[in-house]
């Protein structure tokens, strides 16, 4: 089982990647707040999504954040690593994400 730290972990390191990749991709019209609640842990983080980089990630909920994933500890570092479609994830329900539509589709893109 994920710890609290590993998750935090997890979400720095996808905004390093997203960080890296946002140079070659261009830039992505798209700022939203973004939650991210950890089930088995009891537990959420809060950031921004602003340009295709993941910002300003904090500790805590954001109840009126824009876009919320809702996942295990475990499932949020396997989507991390790759070792988890997101696809898939989402398809199966083992990974909510509640978003518009149209960020919905404008996410696409950072995956």
């Amino acid at each position: 089982m994920a710890s609290v730290d590993e998750c935090r972990q997890a979400l720095h390191d996808l905004a390093a990647r997203l960080d890296a990749n946002a140079e070659t991709r261009g830039k992505l019209d798209l700022d939203r707040t973004l939650a991210c609640r950890i089930t088995d842990l009891g537990t959420a983080f809060h950031a921004r999504l602003a340009g295709g980089r993941l910002v300003d990630i904090a500790d805590g909920d954001d109840p009126r954040a824009k876009i919320a994933l809702t996942s295990t500890g475990d499932d949020l570092i396997a989507l991390v690593t790759g070792r988890l479609d997101v696809t898939r994830a989402v398809a199966s329900r083992q990974v909510v994400v509640k978003a518009n539509p149209f960020d919905l589709l404008k996410l696409r893109k950072l995956l």
